[in-house]
This record gives structure tokens, sequence and C-alpha cells, in this order.
């Protein structure tokens, strides 16, 4: 049977979109997603915190996000985990990112 890598994230930009080229020409746009989640303690207490995403949105899609994305915009974001790794100060370092397949704008219209 298969596996199962699959997010899905409703928040707010962090950042204005970066759209970017790799060496063989590809674009990607980054950008990171704030998402707030609230609770109640023990004590019925309501608290708050927020969790950062970093994004990576190719081709098209990174094009979309770059044009009508901005700092702030609320936005429905589907996509997958994925996990690189690379080499700091001879210490193995791992960094976890998003790697969005769907995005969905979801700011009221002005």
């Amino acid at each position: 049977m298969p596996g199962l890598n699959r997010i899905q994230l409703i928040g707010h930009l962090g950042v204005d979109p970066e759209l970017k080229h790799t060496p063989s020409g590809k674009k990607v746009c980054t950008f990171s997603v704030a998402v707030n989640r609230q609770w109640k303690n023990k004590e019925g207490d309501k608290k708050e915190a927020t969790d950062w995403f970093n994004i990576e949105a190719w081709g098209r899609l990174g094009e979309i996000c770059e044009e009508y994305l901005k700092k702030g915009s609320l936005i429905f974001l589907e996509g997958r985990l994925q996990t690189d790794r690379y080499e700091q100060d001879d210490e193995t370092r791992y960094f976890t990112k998003v790697v969005a397949s769907q995005m969905q704008m979801l700011d009221k219209k002005k």
C-alpha cells in the first residue's frame, strides 16, 4: 500500500512571495505562512500560538503566488512535506518545508 504525504493549511503570508529561477531555468516561489491555533488550558484560560511554515510553489503555481499574493494574504494551501538535508560546519542539518500543489486565495474581494 502506498504512503500518504499531504498537508492542508489555512493561514496568512508572513512575507511577500519571492520568485526565483533555478540554474536549469525552473521557476520557484518561496514564502512563509503563519497558522494560528487556539485552545483552553486546564484553568479554562484561552491560549494562542502561531506555527510558521516555509512554502515552495513551482512553475505556474509559483508565478500565480508571486503575482497575486502579498504579506498578510489569507490563503488555503495544499501540498506535501519535504525535508531537505545539508551540511554546515561539519554538522548535518535538516529543513522541512511544504511543497505546494494547490493554492486558493481566501481574502474577501474589495
